[in-house]
């Protein structure tokens, strides 16, 4: 061989570019999968977090409404208890009747006697607003409480919803994290390959020079 001849190149230590594009092909494409089904999964996570919020505005409405249904009650009751004061009074005033009128030798009936009478009925009137009033109270603290239980309900539904954007969520994380180890072993697999030998070079071109047999003689 002559010195002005080149030796043919030796093979690249890099990948060729048959390998490199489909590589590239494969982590794209599988990498773009897995983006798209991770944005799903964030997508549902934020969906999830909103309808917690959501919950827990009405959670709050709840006890709110529960709070002021008992304060209602208490306020009811508290209402009741002149009732008894009331019935003692009565009570009273009818002892009084009696003994005044069987200590009367006649029966004409005194002032004293009617403004006893008179006292009794403003007492027993007094024991028919106070039981109207206490039941009026206890109907706001049964709207309370009813508007509570509505909400509830509403609350009920929204945690159906978290659950269900939750395990949403999950299903698509998890076929992310599965994808993901596919490509990834897939494409593991792939560079593990040898690449292909590199084509022949084109052979060296006679020189002008020589004559033909040149080589023969040498």
């Amino acid at each position: 061989m002559r010195g002005d001849q080149t030796p043919p190149p030796a093979p690249s230590a890099t990948p060729s570019a048959h390998l490199t594009g489909t590589s590239r092909w494969l982590g794209g494409e599988g990498y773009a999968d897995i983006t798209k089904l991770r944005e799903l999964a964030a997508k549902h996570e934020r969906l999830a977090a909103k309808i917690q919020a959501r919950m827990a505005r009405l959670h709050t409405k709840i006890e709110k409404l529960r709070h002021q249904s008992t304060l209602l009650r208490e306020k009811a009751e508290q209402v009741l208890q002149r009732i008894p004061e009331y019935q003692q009074e009565m009570a009273q005033h009818e002892r009084t009747i009696q003994t005044t009128t069987s200590q009367q030798t006649h029966h004409t009936v005194g002032s004293d006697i009617t403004g006893l009478h008179y006292r009794i009925r403003q007492l027993q009137q007094k024991i028919v607003d106070v039981q109207h009033r206490a039941r009026r109270i206890e109907h706001r603290a049964a709207v309370k409480t009813q508007q509570g239980a509505v909400l509830k309900v509403k609350a009920d539904r929204l945690n159906d919803q978290v659950r269900a954007a939750q395990v949403e969520a999950q299903n698509y994380q998890r076929r992310a994290d599965r994808l993901q180890l596919a490509t990834e072993s897939e494409a593991a697999q792939y560079a593990a390959v040898p690449p292909p030998p590199p084509p022949p070079g084109p052979a060296p071109a006679p020189n002008a020079n020589e004559t033909p047999g040149e080589h023969d003689q040498l």
